[in-house]
């Protein structure tokens, strides 16, 4: 089954992680990989630099970022294909999410199911 793993957080426009930090998520990034349970990973740039657009009663509205509350915002996210959300749990807490220098640092992993094209009565899209 495949689910997504998604983080939390935002910060200033150019606050980049640690050195220390980006070390161990590679280190994590590469331990899924060799597992074989890495689909997809990214990061995303700040909130500050997006936008969001909301539609109500046909009307489309473009609202630029930031978009408030850090443990609202998605940070990035991994892609797995594993076994079950039991599997799933395992590797999201084994995140180094201590690393880089801010060991009191608060955070989130949300977890959800992707949905199978079959799910939706949809054929899979050819590779």
């Amino acid at each position: 089954m495949r689910v997504m793993m998604v983080i939390k957080g935002d910060r200033e426009p150019g606050h980049l992680p640690s050195e220390e930090l980006m070390s161990e998520m590679g280190r994590y990034n590469e331990e899924l990989s060799k597992a074989g349970v890495l689909v997809d990973l990214a990061a995303l740039h700040w909130s500050a630099e997006g936008v969001r657009v909301r539609f109500s009663r046909g009307e489309r509205t473009v609202i630029p970022g930031p978009f408030g509350e850090p443990s609202e915002i998605v940070a990035g996210y991994w892609i797995l294909d594993v076994k079950s959300m039991d599997e799933a749990i395992e590797w999201a807490k084994r995140l180094p999410f201590e690393a880089g220098g801010e060991p009191d640092a608060v955070g989130e992993i949300e977890i959800r199911r992707l949905f199978e094209a079959e799910e939706l009565g949809q054929t899979p899209a050819a590779d």
